[in-house]
């Protein structure tokens, strides 16, 4: 049986689909105004664990994902400017070629990390009809009224708006959500959200389109609602997202759909935590933002993040530092070593190999353990069974670590230490590396040596010279 934490009844649950053997999921896509940090990048890499390890227990899963190009104001509370517009300003381009280049570093990213692009992947400027409809439905069924231009939900008509919370954290969550923020008088209630602008705070809005209540554009939380009914139907089986998207964008989320659609909508939801790092959350707010290109630009192979990540719990906050991701990049090179070394010699014990894929799939399908999924890998290249099994094992488990081990260790075996290009860049580096010590510059030392030990690349001083070789 697959269980996992369901934020709506704050218990770890059997899973049960609508429908048997199939999997109804959406997760919620980038706003693509700026770069998804690697914090954004942990939330996919486990939404990716969590489908593989269905695949894995024999579901069937078709994913929905959104692109949020439109709507998405700086506040979740419907106030300040469009995102995507705050983007074209800082950049001097138009919000659709902001949208292009953001949308392809994304999923650059994404690709990069081992995750498996969703089966279906739609923008929310191409979905104005369904957005107009489903307000035209709400405001028809008594959910929504006009006032001040705009379209707005009304909350007040709910019995239990705080699905995720209880009672008493109703007042914090009002408070987390509007601090700071300056609020719209057009409301009936403080809680209520914008389904269709046609006025705001700000009157250049680039992408605008007629609808029955003037010019304007949708709000942020009706496009997920529609883009999942659009390809998912009426009845939805997972929705994934980080924490931050508990309240108010999942909780109005249902408020819409259920009220448009007068079923329950989605029975299970999903939420991964944080990634912070030394002086709190990761943030676009910040400053210099820390993407997983850029750490492949410090030499680091994407995937040796991507086993930082699976080594934590979903549910638990993950700090990130550099010595911290040093770590796993040396765990993680020194696995792919492990692997290269097995030789395919024999036949497959097929009992041993299903013993392993039990305890494998039992780890992952109690609230996705893929730390332990890991500690089980450990311990199949550990266990005393011909290399042949091992290598089938590392084959198996990969399905959902996707860790690309035996293709690394596929490489590495085939004498990369030899590849002309390789050897090249690391003669290069020895070299600027003896220059800044001639310039006693040993910062700039330090950050060649451990360049390159990203790379797997061990370098040591001699008598001779500096000697290396890959670990």
């Amino acid at each position: 049986m697959f269980r996992f934490y369901n934020t709506l009844s704050r218990t770890v649950e059997d899973f049960k689909p609508n429908e048997e053997g199939k999997v109804a999921m959406y997760t919620c896509g980038p706003t693509v105004y700026h770069f998804a940090h690697i914090g954004n990048i942990r939330t996919y890499i486990m939404q990716d664990a969590l489908i593989k390890s269905l695949e894995y227990a024999g579901y069937d899963v078709k994913r929905v994902m959104n692109i949020t190009d439109v709507g998405h104001l700086s506040s979740d509370a419907d106030t300040g400017e469009d995102k995507m517009v705050e983007g074209a300003k800082r950049e001097h381009k138009t919000v659709m070629e902001i949208a292009k280049f953001y949308t392809d570093a994304f999923f650059k990213d994404f690709d990069a990390v081992g995750n498996k692009r969703p089966d279906v992947i739609e923008p929310a400027t191409n979905c104005i009809p369904e957005f107009i409809h489903m307000v035209q439905t709400l405001l028809d069924k008594g959910y929504a009224y006009v006032a001040g231009g705009n379209v707005y939900f009304d909350t007040g008509k709910l019995k239990d708006y705080y699905v995720f919370s209880s009672a008493v954290e109703k007042d914090d969550l009002e408070i987390g959500v509007r601090d700071d923020v300056e609020e719209d008088v057009n409301k009936k209630n403080k809680t209520d959200f914008v389904l269709w602008f046609t006025k705001s705070k700000f009157e250049d809005q680039a992408l605008k389109w007629e609808s029955p209540w003037g010019v304007g554009y949708p709000g942020w939380h009706i496009e997920c609602s529609c883009i999942s009914m659009k390809h998912l139907g009426e009845y939805m089986d997972i929705h994934c997202g980080g924490v931050d998207n508990i309240f108010p964008h999942h909780t109005n989320e249902i408020a819409q759909s259920e009220a448009y659609l007068g079923h329950k909508w989605c029975n299970y939801w999903f939420h991964s935590n944080h990634l912070n790092d030394q002086s709190g959350k990761m943030s676009k707010s910040k400053g210099a933002i820390l993407t997983v290109s850029v750490l492949q630009g410090k030499g680091y192979d994407p995937l040796a993040y991507r086993f930082f990540c699976l080594q934590s719990h979903y549910r638990k906050p993950l700090v990130f530092s550099y010595d911290t991701f040093d770590n796993a990049v040396s765990a993680y090179n020194k696995l792919v070593k492990r692997v290269s070394e097995l030789r395919a010699d024999g036949a497959v014990d097929e009992a041993a190999k299903k013993e392993f894929e039990t305890k494998f799939c039992e780890a992952v399908s109690n609230d996705l353990n893929t730390s332990m999924a890991v500690t089980i890998l450990y311990d199949a290249l550990k266990a005393d069974v011909n290399d042949a099994t091992k290598l089938a094992l590392v084959e198996s488990f990969d399905r959902v670590l996707s860790l690309d081990l035996i293709g690394h260790a596929k490489a590495l075996g085939e004498g990369a230490a030899v590849d002309s290009e390789l050897e090249a860049y690391v003669n290069d580096a020895i070299a600027r590396r003896a220059e800044a010590k001639k310039a006693k510059d040993f910062a700039t030392a330090d950050a060649i040596r451990d360049e390159l030990k990203a790379k797997g690349i061990e370098i040591k001083d001699t008598r001779e010279g500096v000697e290396w070789h890959l670990v």
